[in-house]
């Protein structure tokens, strides 16, 4: 069972030899979608359906549970035309044993509205020797009006055709320019639809521009790439630097001719039930205006805006300098200096090893729980067998960003626990220098639940092994004195430089509540973190007001998920909403 989500769920247990036929197994067992019953299924079968049936996200599990439900939802879709894609077929093995067929098909659906969809199931064979299902995945692909993956290059002209006004009305309004804004604007933008980013910096990719120095992605270039293209080709690097990132958003912007508002912010919006309409007011360049909207997908971004920080007594007594990481920017005048990092998790790692290599006389991250490390090695010998140069992002995003999370948590733990064992010294070092390793915790867990608070090690675990970085992990700062922080155990720890990297808001309800108020944050509800289902709560799916969706999450999350908000709003502006079950 998945630690994430309370429901049983297991990885398969009967081995699956490698000579067996895949491609007939699937093609065997394909003439039952139509109409799949509970005996096709194992009884603890899952099944994720994003937006092809259900209208939504939604997560099922166990065989009646799934049988009924798909039943339902395909008779009332009026579901059918599935064919196989026999090519597709493969027997996947993963380290501990487990294995399954895994096979793709697509159908169409004749109610309204009308769409094209695809999905994935993973069949196993029983102690009887018959096949079923043990995870199946049903995904929306497009509606009869235009391809929601392809956008073609376009030749911006200088300003606006004369005589022509710039428009006070969208049919949508996207609050923030990262890559989840801007990933939906180009989505919004191949089906139609009229759109405008509004971004609060100065230039697009500001949002990486102005980080700290050495701010760098921690997931590989393939994984990166804004929709449609491959944004970072061979010549960026494979770790992507905030400078990388921002030049990649400006070609993509220009290129694709994106409609974004810089140097806006949005101060405040009201929703007009009556005419289904919302009206912002906005700064603009400093100046005020009113835009109206009929949709607003609020991209704040799953890492949130607001810095967290923990106010610990008697500050005014410290006579060296307290920042949070969103004000850091890099060491090099620290040199010679004691520097203080609060927290263990990626930031605090780039923190601490810039203060390193900056030269300052000693650096101590105090570590406040245990922390999930995840060597970069591990994470890429998974991620590079589907984020590659010979995959098409769309094909990776299709088959990564639809597994339910429970399984998806199943099988990272078995791959990447797998690497852990190999090399037991390496985490054994770290114990040993005081810090304190969930060493078989879950990266998904970080991810879904926690929304971080893990370390992908680029090199900071070397510096904590070898004693070049220090960890404070056996009690908790009590208050600042005059040279640093006294703990509860009475000890002290001197400094010159605290930097809290202890992470930021992430729940874009405050968003919503700052610009909105009390009664549309209310109804939006919480963003991040799973519900009953395993779902992410809030995020890309129809939330408690009908005109407003949350957007946000890792990158990859960022640039799939915004091709559904975009068929979303189309359909509702069709007049053919997807119907919710």
């Amino acid at each position: 069972m998945s630690t994430l989500v309370d429901f049983p769920c297991s990885l398969p247990t009967i081995p699956i030899s490698s000579e067996t036929d895949a491609s007939t197994i699937a093609l065997d067992f394909s003439k039952h979608l139509p109409h799949l019953e509970e005996h096709h299924f194992v009884q603890d079968a899952v099944w994720r359906d994003i937006f092809a049936l259900t209208g939504t996200l939604r997560t099922f599990y166990s065989a009646s549970s799934i049988s009924e439900a798909w039943q339902e939802t395909t008779k009332r879709a009026k579901a059918g035309s599935f064919v196989l894609d026999q090519n597709s077929a493969r027997i996947v093995h993963l380290p501990q044993g487990s294995s399954w067929v895994e096979t793709r098909f697509v159908f169409a659906t004749n109610a309204t509205p009308q769409t094209t969809c695809s999905g994935f199931m993973n069949l196993i064979p029983g102690s009887d020797g018959k096949w079923r299902i043990w995870v199946l995945r049903s995904i929306l692909e497009h509606l009869k009006s235009g391809d929601v993956d392809v956008l073609e290059p376009v030749v911006k002209a200088n300003g606006l055709p004369n005589g022509q006004q710039e428009p006070t009305h969208f049919d949508c309004v996207i609050i923030g320019g990262g890559q989840a804004g801007l990933s939906t604007a180009g989505r919004m933008k191949t089906l139609g639809i009229s759109y405008v980013v509004m971004d609060k910096h100065q230039n697009v990719g500001d949002n990486w521009k102005t980080r700290y120095s050495s701010a760098r992605l921690h997931t590989s270039r393939e994984y990166a790439h804004l929709p449609f293209e491959r944004t970072f080709p061979p010549c960026f690097q494979q770790f992507l630097s905030k400078d990388d990132m921002a030049e990649g958003y400006q070609s993509w912007v220009s290129k694709f001719d994106i409609n974004i508002w810089l140097d806006t912010t949005p101060a405040s919006g009201t929703w007009d039930s009556s005419k289904e309409s919302w009206t912002l007011s906005i700064r603009r360049h400093g100046k005020e205006q009113s835009i109206t909207c009929s949709y607003i997908i609020v991209a704040g971004g799953a890492g949130g805006q607001v810095p967290k920080m923990p106010n610990y007594p008697n500050r005014i007594a410290f006579t060296g300098t307290v920042l949070h990481s969103a004000e850091y920017t890099d060491a090099s005048k620290w040199k010679g200096k004691h520097g203080v990092v609060i927290g263990t998790a990626n930031t605090a790692h780039d923190v601490a090893v810039d203060m390193v290599e900056a030269g300052l006389s000693s650096v101590t991250m105090i570590q406040r729980s245990k922390t999930y490390v995840l060597p970069v090695e591990y994470y890429m010998k998974i991620s590079n067998l589907s984020y590659n140069a010979t995959n098409p992002t769309t094909t990776a995003d299709r088959s990564s960003q639809t597994q339910p999370v429970a399984i998806l948590d199943l099988i990272s733990q078995v791959a990447l626990h797998e690497q852990a064992r190999q090399e037991p010294e390496r985490f054994d070092a770290l114990e040993r220098a005081g810090f304190k390793l969930d060493r078989w915790g879950s990266i998904q867990h970080c991810l879904y639940a926690r929304g971080g608070g893990h370390y992908i090690d680029v090199g900071g675990s070397e510096m904590v092994a070898n004693g070049l970085i220090k960890i404070k992990s056996d009690s908790l700062p009590s208050q600042y004195t005059t040279k640093g922080l006294e703990f509860d155990d009475g000890t002290h720890l001197k400094a010159d430089i605290i930097v809290f990297a202890t992470g930021f808001e992430g729940n874009m309800r405050y968003l919503v509540h700052e610009i909105f108020g009390d009664e549309v944050a209310e109804s939006m509800g919480d963003y991040w973190g799973l519900n009953s289902e395993g779902e992410l709560k809030g995020a890309f799916r129809p939330c408690g007001n009908p005109a407003m969706w949350y957007h946000g999450g890792t990158i990859g999350q960022a640039r799939y998920y915004s091709r559904f908000l975009a068929l979303q709003v189309k359909a509702r502006l069709l007049g053919t909403p997807l119907p919710l079950y």
